[in-house]
């Protein structure tokens, strides 16, 4: 089973939650619990069946499941107060209320070549393989966005063969991603928007088989 969750690939053959080319960890209970809430949705599993399925015939106590929950959340960049994946379901149990469409298998095209750019008022940006620092300094290499409302030196994206790594630099009116601020180091899926300061940026990613085009 190789589902796409948003931004995020679940590929229960190799075990392994992705967001790109990005493995991101998950202890195996959290694995087989993310598991075990896509099979059954959008049914809500009580915590009592949950416990039985991953502790089967051991009493574990119920802040177990709750830590299982809160690292499948923190994986998927997910909230408790605005579930986009994990639903609660107040003392009953959980549900998976996100997107679970079939997605693409797994080539080992896809760590091939990276091509990424940001678009902003309709034009392009190019990201070079390596760091890209986005502010008003005119720094060699570098993303220069001219408005009083970015840093000189705001945010960074790294460019790597296995994706795009944001994260902010320090900055005074802050760096968001979907809407959300970077507090820490966070990868970008192709179509994300960033916004720095009050300049709205989109990524794009070309990379294996997929193709977008420069003004997408």
């Amino acid at each position: 089973m190789r589902l796409a969750l948003g931004e995020f690939t679940f590929d229960d053959d190799s075990r392994q939650l992705l967001r790109g080319q990005h493995d991101i960890h998950l202890s195996p209970k959290a694995f087989d619990l993310l598991k075990a809430l896509i099979e059954a949705r959008p049914r809500v599993l009580t915590k009592n069946e949950l416990q039985q399925h991953l502790w089967p015939d051991t009493f574990v106590s119920e802040s177990n499941l709750a830590s299982l929950v809160a690292e499948i959340r923190e994986a998927l960049s997910d909230s408790a107060r605005a579930p986009r994946f994990i639903r609660t379901a107040q003392r009953v149990g959980y549900a998976f209320c996100g997107p679970a469409d079939p997605a693409a298998p797994a080539t080992a095209s896809t760590a091939g070549s990276t091509f990424c750019w940001l678009i902003a008022d309709g034009g392009r940006l190019p990201l070079r393989i390596g760091e890209n620092i986005l502010g008003r300094d005119e720094d060699e290499g570098g993303v220069r966005i001219d408005s009083p409302t970015v840093s000189r030196r705001h945010a960074r994206i790294t460019v790597s063969p296995t994706g795009a790594l944001l994260e902010d630099l320090g900055s005074k009116n802050g760096t968001f991603l979907r809407g959300e601020p970077v507090a820490t180091p966070f990868w970008l899926a192709d179509g994300d928007e960033i916004r720095v300061g009050s300049v709205v940026l989109r990524f794009r990613r070309a990379s294996g088989t997929h193709t977008a085009t420069w003004t997408e």
